[in-house]
């Protein structure tokens, strides 16, 4: 855009950044041409696990923990570690397999818990004959208030019925 002749304040438009960005722009590329304003390339270290093996650790989660050898079937960041240096003699720490199981679209799933010994018929039961005599129903017990604040009057009067004190009108 620069040899075309284009502004500093034109390309940064175009390009949605700063002016001050184009102004440096601007001047690498007076100074050293065309490969001053190439990218810099990827921040950071590169993957340890290139794509190849990503791909056989996902299908080894696929199968399932039991396929592996644990003892129940449920993934845990250590067990995925050992799949992985098993796998690909890669060892990873339990807390940075995360950022890969996430790379690979998997999500956390933590399993609803429930006893044992919970029994669902007799579950069914008591919600169908007690729950009802046991819950408590909104103007089930009389009169109550307007008001979710405020709890209702154990006399039964509303406190706009005139009682003793009641306000008259004074003529």
């Amino acid at each position: 855009m620069f040899a075309r002749g284009e502004s500093q304040a034109t390309v940064a438009r175009t390009l949605g950044a700063t002016r001050a960005a184009a102004h440096r722009w601007y001047h690498a590329w007076q100074d050293k041409g065309r490969t001053a304003l190439k990218a810099a390339g990827r921040a950071g270290r590169k993957p340890r696990l290139e794509a190849p093996q990503l791909a056989r650790v996902e299908a080894a989660l696929l199968k399932g923990p039991g396929a592996h050898g644990f003892a129940t079937e449920l993934w845990t960041l250590p067990r995925v570690a050992t799949l992985i240096e098993r796998l690909t003699r890669v060892r990873y720490h339990p807390g940075h397999v995360w950022y890969i199981l996430r790379r690979l679209g998997w999500s956390l799933q933590r399993p609803t818990r429930q006893a044992r010994e919970r029994d669902e018929a007799a579950i069914a039961e008591w919600k169908r004959r007690r729950w009802p005599q046991v819950k408590k129903t909104p103007g089930g017990g009389g009169p109550g208030s307007s008001s979710k604040t405020k709890a209702a009057s154990r006399t039964g009067r509303s406190s706009a019925a005139p009682g003793p004190r009641a306000a008259t009108r004074r003529s």
